[in-house]
């Protein structure tokens, strides 16, 4: 198995934190996280297996400036991967959201990745369910699923080290076959 490269863009921190977190439960199969305002579209597409995770800011909009980040992230970063080949790429997601803040619009922000990632030709792992969660409404939703794995920081992080466990067992098998 190649190293899994893992992405993710953050404004406050909690998205690195579970980046760092998945990082080290896979230990040498994956190298450390990166935030994609430090990243190159090139650094990403030298991996066959990706993890890339986003948290979801303002009007389910994903981090990045207009949306009153602090720094440049996936709103900047996921133009320039438009004209990407991600072909034979397998790609899993995470995101994190605030299920009683923001219930109309739960980790929306995932859907602009999985969207972009899919039109680019890659396999998309790691469908999580719903059943947990209490939410009103979610774009992140396919399939009566979530298009990858949802940490909800604020009102569930004790669920935080479960999920992921319970989440890599279900990708570990195709990111290794990448």
């Amino acid at each position: 198995m190649g190293k899994i490269g893992i992405f993710f863009g953050s404004d406050t921190g909690n998205t690195r934190r579970v980046a760092k977190t998945i990082a080290k439960k896979l230990g040498d199969d994956a190298d450390a996280p990166v935030n994609v305002n430090k990243a190159t579209v090139d650094d990403l597409l030298k991996y066959d297996a990706l993890i890339l995770g986003t948290p979801t800011l303002g009007d389910g909009e994903l981090p990045g400036l207009s949306s009153g980040g602090s720094a440049e992230s996936w709103e900047e970063f996921l133009p320039q991967l438009k004209a990407a080949d991600m072909s034979g790429k397998v790609v899993a997601l995470f995101g994190l959201g605030d299920q009683e803040g923001y219930g109309h619009e739960f980790v929306d922000a995932l859907i602009f990745i999985y969207d972009q990632v899919i039109e680019n030709g890659a396999t998309v792992v790691g469908a999580w369910p719903t059943d947990g969660y209490s939410f009103e409404a979610s774009k992140a939703v396919v399939d009566d699923e979530f298009v990858g794995l949802v940490i909800d920081h604020d009102n569930q992080s004790d669920l935080t080290d479960e999920r992921i466990d319970a989440w890599l067992e279900i990708v570990k098998p195709a990111l290794a076959a990448a």
